[in-house]
């Protein structure tokens, strides 16, 4: 992020209030979203209201397995990072057993 970019508005910051929460912004977007959060109450409000969201379902959902169907289909969806930097979709569906 750009020194000129350093003023994150409300649709940004919605945008990537999951990012924010899951500690997956690089460093100048986080301090961006932070400062924004600050100085916002709607924002917050929608910060505190997706945290708390987050950690229910992290309670809830954590002793159960997701079945195997739904695996292999987030994994076709995945996308990752290959050696040269370039985001590809995963193609080839890996072996998932029941155990995950």
């Amino acid at each position: 992020m750009s020194p000129a970019d350093a003023h994150m508005d409300c649709s940004a910051a919605l945008h990537r209030m999951m990012e924010y929460l899951d500690g997956e912004m690089a460093p100048d977007d986080t301090r961006a979203l932070a400062q924004h959060l600050a100085g916002c109450a709607p924002c917050l409000a929608e910060h505190d209201l997706d945290q708390v969201l987050r950690e229910l379902v992290q309670r809830s959902c954590a002793c159960e397995p997701a079945p195997p169907q739904l695996r292999a289909t987030i994994m076709q969806r995945i996308t990752t990072i290959c050696d040269d930097g370039s985001w590809t979709e995963v193609t080839q569906v890996r072996h998932i057993s029941a155990e995950g």
